[in-house]
């Protein structure tokens, strides 16, 4: 077919489809993710500050820890979102690091930009960059100290990886309760699972943050009750207890069936059965000898009143999650009939009570015996507060948790990072070519994490670092910014440790990232539909059969 020597136009993308492509759209793409690191980038470290994020329906979180972050600012940039995801991923697998993750990837893009600007290929920069990390990885490996020979979970190395974890912070003034509060929580779980969903976190508004319990077993607030509840014993030793998933309530034949009677001793007849029902319920409870009775489900005025009587304490409408907590702890299983409940079926734990926190009433189960599980009730003034602490909390129980799994621990406040910097710059003296600046690069990205930690605490980062770089060439490995006194300082003699677990997922997860972006040279951006073209057909219509 002849087209008059013109080259027909060939449509492939529908119209109003954006295309952006090469390396300017790899530069955009840095770009973005620079401007996510810069937002991050003051919260990092022991003075680095908070963030206020108002959502859309006007909620207020004060944090400044990375994950939950990044998770509220809503990142619409394609390419930003790849350091939501290893923010998240970093808090998944090891707890910590969550800012220096984000910050780390975005300092290693601003690196690779002026070779990108000079024409160097992508791949040339990814495959120096690999190599980079492979050696940090190495390196850590070398550098980190093994304490398991130091004999049993040694709590004292625990303690210090939780306090280097708190530093950053909210609670880091009440670090020394806290830490305490993080150990005895992991150290309750199961040694071969450590699974952190059994440690119950309750928050509790009011008082001050010193006023926060560490339960050995598993509390949860009062639930509602009915009158008759106050007559209950509320403490017991020893007691057996029966999990339902049962309604103990008097039901009213109307809410069941239509009975057309002629005599009223036949309508009497049928309230005495309603009424026996639920007797013969309540009767094959007490036969259980069971002490404590919760249910997922309602407990009415009638099995309230009837269990006072018989000094049996229950609890009704008890959250599923608390419940299957307290199966894990206290043994048993969750039962759907008061028919043939073995013994079996009942769970017991040393201690229960009923005591007042603040303005709530909580029911504790202490000295569980089937599973290890606890519960930490924490206090504090706003809720913005205890949000905060919560978070912290959960960023040192996953870091105390690593320690007990990986024995191996390297000191934090940058010093790993510039140790790690000065070999990466001695190998890359040993190699010819583009690969050498590349990997200089790479160790002058990870000076970040020092600068920046200066940077946040007003200190001359120039100054610090150039000592820094001093004493590392001079043989001293373990020497980092020290808050203290102001300058630097061996931070391993000062314990400021952290699992060397840490690290390698940070450097590994960081470099991923950045290769990821630099191998996207090409974005697609497809029209969004328009209000009704877009939109599904309403209704069959045409004739169209039924899917």
């Amino acid at each position: 077919m002849n087209f008059g020597n013109q080259t027909p136009t060939i449509v492939v993308l529908k119209e109003g489809t954006d295309t952006s492509q090469g390396r300017g759209q790899i530069i955009s793409n840095i770009n973005a993710c620079v401007a996510v690191q810069e937002a991050l980038k003051p919260t990092l470290g022991p003075l680095g500050s908070d963030i206020l994020i108002v959502s859309g329906s006007g909620k207020t979180t004060i944090s400044n820890d990375g994950a939950t972050i990044l998770k509220l600012l809503d990142v619409v940039h394609p390419a930003a979102k790849t350091l939501v995801d290893i923010s998240r991923a970093q808090d998944a697998e090891v707890g910590d690091g969550t800012t220096s993750v984000t910050i780390l990837a975005g300092e290693l893009m601003k690196e690779a930009k002026p070779f990108l600007e000079e024409g160097i290929s992508s791949h040339i920069i990814m495959k120096g960059y690999r190599k980079a990390v492979s050696l940090a990885t190495a390196k850590i490996q070398e550098l980190a100290v093994d304490i398991s020979h130091k004999g049993g979970e040694n709590r004292e190395l625990l303690e210090r990886c939780a306090k280097t974890a708190m530093t950053s912070k909210l609670i880091y003034k009440n670090a020394d309760f806290f830490v305490k509060m993080c150990v005895d929580a992991v150290l309750s779980l199961d040694r071969n699972d450590l699974d952190d969903k059994l440690i119950g976190i309750k928050k509790i508004p009011g008082g001050a943050m010193e006023e926060s319990m560490f339960i050995n077993g598993v509390a949860f607030k009062k639930t509602f009750s009915y009158a008759g509840f106050e007559q209950q014993p509320k403490r017991f030793k020893n007691p057996k207890i029966l999990s339902l998933n049962l309604e103990l309530e008097l039901k009213a034949e109307k809410d069941n069936a239509e009975v057309r009677v002629e005599h009223v001793d036949d309508y009497q007849a049928i309230v005495d059965a309603e009424w026996q029902l639920i007797l013969n319920k309540l009767k094959q409870i007490e036969d259980t000898g069971a002490n404590i009775v919760l249910s997922k489900l309602p407990i009415g005025d009638l099995a309230t009143q009837y269990f006072a009587d018989r000094n049996i304490f229950c609890a009704g409408r008890v959250n599923g999650d608390d419940l299957n907590r307290v199966i894990l702890a206290v043994g048993g299983s969750i039962q759907s009939t008061t028919t043939d409940i073995r013994p079996e079926y009942l769970g017991t734990c040393e201690k229960f009570e009923e005591i007042q926190i603040g303005s709530e009433r909580y029911n504790l189960f202490e000295g569980c015996t089937k599973a290890k599980t606890c519960t930490l009730l924490l206090r504090g003034g706003a809720e913005q507060v205890i949000a905060e602490v919560e978070r912290s909390l959960h960023d040192a129980i996953m870091i105390v948790k690593r320690a007990i799994q990986n024995k191996l621990i390297v000191a934090g406040g940058g010093a790993t990072e510039m140790e790690i910097s000065r070999h990466l710059r001695e190998y890359s003296k040993t190699i010819a070519g583009k690969q050498q600046l590349i990997i200089n690069a790479f160790a002058k990205a990870l000076e970040v994490i020092p600068r920046q930690l200066c940077e946040n605490a007003g200190f001359d980062a120039i100054e610090i670092l150039n000592r820094l770089r001093m004493a590392h060439s001079k043989g001293e490995k373990w020497y980092g910014v020290d808050f203290e006194i102001e300058n630097i300082g061996d931070n391993f003699a000062k314990f400021v440790w952290e699992p060397a677990l840490v690290k390698i997922n940070e450097l590994n997860s960081a470099a991923e990232a950045t290769n990821l972006i630099l191998s996207v040279d090409e974005t697609i951006t497809n029209k969004e539909s328009s209000a009704n073209g877009g939109a599904p057909p309403q209704g069959r219509g045409r004739g169209m059969p039924m899917q």
